[in-house]
């Protein structure tokens, strides 16, 4: 009766149904990019991996900060005012749009500059042009996500992540079939193409959801929300520019890579392959297991949320120890797990020695990540924002440093000691500051 009654909560339902779609996500886009290697090769990889930072860059922009306050304000007036969730979302939609429809443009006009002389990779620039599309179909369904989290109901997200990634590896595949058939070459362009129809599918699915579930009978409306396109922007401003800067600085490090590795002594096309193998080969199987911690992390901060409110310090403090703990095991466990076969899967699944290597390497960063992400989240829960902002930034700089300086004379090597060195520096800084803050005295602490 415990167990119904639990699953009746729309967090832990909600959680269990996004960690479901996580994980088939994961297994999908895992398997998704071994065929990307054997088909487009390691190089094409690189060159499709390449123009990620501009998405994320982008994404930042248009929905990061917009779809955290439509949740927010969502959840806030459902039922103070049972009209005001429509009106933010219509604030949310028009305002992610026309920011959306503004970056898309200025890609179309700038994709040769950005591709020349920030990528610097002039074989990028159709590759912008397509992702431009993708654009305002991903900011708009991702303002219907944040409209449904809000809600608590977590079945239109998960679907349409789902639906998003699962007509985006099909059409890739049905279309490289009828190119091969057709005796035509096959490259990046084909697997930025498939950004762009799985982005529309879930754009599709998310207003078609919208329509079906909430288009019956419009709610009554006491009009107590006078301006939410003003309220969502005044809240979102310093969510979007916190997103932005830690995506800027994360965009910086992965397209200085390549540019490192050619003063390492690489061609252009070995540089490009090599960063293909590690971002599109080795990061996918070390960063699978972070569907588990990230599905905890979500379950965390509303736990840790409650238990703050109620001044139940010691169930904090039971949480927290108990975090330190599991990450410590389950890390443990991967990086065993992975030195073990980390060979294996680079040789037989993606048919490239190095792959192995770089996962072999990788593995010994699995505790530290899993640690970085939920004791962020156990911050976030506590109020103590700030934290896992400056800690996420001093990481990135210590990762650039290691691109920046030491690539060039040591090669990739140089790149993952500074990953592992970033994961381990926040971390540590993260245990640190909760034990200051809350484990030494369990006191509150902001």
């Amino acid at each position: 009766m415990k167990i119904k009654s639990k699953l009746k909560n729309p967090i832990v339902s909600g959680t269990l149904l996004l960690s479901f779609a996580g994980i088939l996500g994961k297994v999908i886009g895992f398997f998704y990019k071994i065929f990307l290697s054997r088909t487009i090769g390691p190089e094409g990889l690189g060159i499709y991996q390449l123009i990620f930072p501009i998405s994320t860059i982008c994404f930042a922009i248009t929905t990061a900060g917009l779809s955290t306050a439509l949740s927010k304000y969502v959840a806030e007036y459902q039922e103070k005012d049972p009209g005001a969730p429509k009106r933010f979302l219509r604030a949310g939609i028009a305002a992610s749009g026309m920011l959306s429809l503004i970056l898309m443009l200025l890609l179309f006009r700038f994709d040769s500059f950005i591709a020349e002389n920030i990528l610097l990779e002039s074989r990028c620039t159709p590759l912008i042009r397509i992702l431009a599309c993708s654009i305002p179909l991903a900011s708009i369904h991702s303002c219907i996500h944040g409209y449904y989290y809000g809600q608590k109901k977590a079945t239109v997200p998960a679907v349409s992540s789902l639906v998003e990634q699962g007509i985006r590896v099909l059409f890739v595949f049905l279309a490289c079939q009828i190119l091969e058939q057709s005796q035509k070459p096959v490259d990046a362009s084909l697997a930025v193409w498939g950004l762009v129809v799985g982005e529309a599918a879930a754009f599709l699915y998310c207003v078609s959801a919208l329509g079906l579930l909430e288009g019956k009978k419009a709610p009554a409306s006491s009009n107590s929300v006078k301006h939410p396109a003003a309220k969502m922007l005044y809240y979102s401003l310093p969510l979007t520019a916190n997103r932005l800067t830690l995506t800027l600085f994360s965009s910086f490090e992965s397209i200085l890579i390549p540019a490192r590795l050619r003063m390492f002594g690489y061609s252009q096309s070995d540089a490009l392959s090599v960063y293909g193998v590690l971002t599109g080969m080795a990061f996918s199987v070390v960063m699978f297991p972070t569907v588990f911690s990230n599905s905890v992390s979500v379950m965390l901060l509303p736990v840790i949320s409650e238990a703050d409110s109620k001044k139940d310090n010691a169930k904090i403090n039971r949480t927290i120890w108990g975090t330190i703990f599991g990450c410590l095991l389950f890390g443990i466990i991967c990086t065993a797990g992975l030195l073990v076969t980390g060979q294996w899967i680079g040789d037989f699944l993606f048919g490239n020695a190095l792959a192995g290597k770089f996962i072999i390497m990788l593995s010994f960063i699995c505790p530290f990540l899993f640690l970085s992400s939920i004791l962020s989240s156990i911050l976030h829960g506590l109020e103590m924002t700030g934290y896992p902002f400056l800690l996420n930034l001093m990481g990135s700089f210590i990762r650039i440093l290691s691109v920046y300086l030491f690539i060039p004379v040591y090669g990739l090597k140089a790149y993952l000691v500074g990953m592992l060195i970033s994961q381990m520096f926040t971390a540590a800084s993260s245990i640190y500051i909760l034990w200051k803050k809350r484990l030494r005295h369990g006191r509150r602490g902001r």
